[in-house]
């Protein structure tokens, strides 16, 4: 079967082949309701596809953005690929999305395919803002790139980013108004970079204690991101003598992981462990008990990340910044803190 055309399609609705394009394009001239109506009726009837790398040939612009993401499988970065792809489609994009598995070496291999599609812009969650071509001003070509969740480590790098340590010494502040003489920290780590979402959450962990006038010695215990074998090293933490009875946990994955032990163990929560995590992904809400947890502004951190690759917001205003864009964090109150919440 031949392919359909452009005019195909102009024969058909009585139109030129500069009115289809029109229509097909949302501009740049404007068309009446009815003719309109009458090429889109064509183009169904007819099965018309456009050919995309045609039209952004002509414009050089492909209408996609490039998204890598340390791993999809995980509920909070599956929420916020998510959250950008609903972004990205309210300005006319589509999203190409990268699993980097936490390495760096894969993580380039997507940077390079994605600018050799010549996508509009790169967002990346990335472990390492100092690897080549993670920053905007490592792109070889000057395609935008912007972190997203994570802080830049150069001057010139651009990030949308949550108040990190503010939410994690909020939740910490919120344990010790239960009246517990201290809070552990699970989930922590060494082996992360100081600009690391979890780095500075444990830094707000321990600045919280330091104004309560409390020790951080013996009260961090690093896990891995993953609720399976965060598990296996929340049985270890809970089956200790000394075991705490309030745990900061720097992901919700890590805290449910930390649940379960609790649950295998005998350990009511929150009773005699209390519980407060960060993220607040959807399955928070149904945890046992239900997972006190701080949550970001994921779908206004979205939406300005793409206004950044794209070089403006939505309402045509340009969108530029340096350093980092923060926005709030704030504690969702559920049942796992001690609280009477949902």
């Amino acid at each position: 079967m031949a392919r359909v055309t452009r005019d195909d399609v102009a024969r058909a609705a009585g139109t030129s082949t500069a009115v289809v394009s029109y229509v097909i394009n949302n501009g740049p001239r404007p068309v009446a309701a009815a003719t309109r109506a009458r090429v889109l009726a064509v183009v169904e009837e007819l099965g018309y596809r456009p050919n995309r790398v045609a039209q952004a040939m002509a414009r050089r612009r492909t209408d996609l953005i490039g998204m890598v993401v340390p791993d999809a499988r995980q509920p909070f970065f599956a929420e916020l690929a998510h959250t950008v792809e609903r972004a990205a489609a309210e300005r006319g994009r589509l999203l190409l999305i990268g699993n980097s598995d936490y390495a760096n070496e894969r993580e380039a291999h997507y940077i390079r395919a994605f600018l050799g599609m010549q996508v509009d812009g790169l967002i990346l969650v990335t472990q390492d803002p100092s690897a080549p071509g993670v920053t905007g001003m490592d792109a070889p070509d000057g395609t935008p790139v912007v972190l997203l969740h994570h802080r830049a480590e150069t001057e010139h790098g651009i990030a949308v980013v949550a108040d990190d340590e503010g939410g994690a010494r909020e939740a910490v502040g919120h344990l010790l108004g239960h009246g517990h003489a201290t809070v552990h920290c699970f989930g922590g780590t060494f082996a992360l970079s100081p600009s690391d979402p979890v780095t500075v959450r444990t830094a707000g962990w321990a600045a919280a204690l330091r104004e309560a006038g409390l020790s951080t010695e013996g009260r961090l215990t690093p896990a891995p991101f993953g609720r399976v074998r965060a598990h296996r090293e929340a049985l270890a933490l809970l089956a200790r003598a000394d075991r705490p009875t309030a745990v900061f946990c720097s992901t919700d994955d890590q805290a449910i992981g930390l649940l379960r032990a609790a649950d295998d163990l005998g350990i009511r929560v929150p009773e005699d462990l209390a519980v407060v995590a960060f993220d607040n992904i959807a399955e928070a809400v149904i945890a046992a008990p239900p997972l006190t947890s701080v949550a970001t502004a994921q779908t206004e951190m979205a939406r300005a990340a793409v206004d950044l690759v794209l070089g403006e917001r939505a309402d045509g205003e340009p969108a530029s910044a340096t350093g980092a864009l923060m926005f709030p964090a704030r504690m969702v109150v559920r049942r796992s803190c001690g609280c009477t919440g949902a």
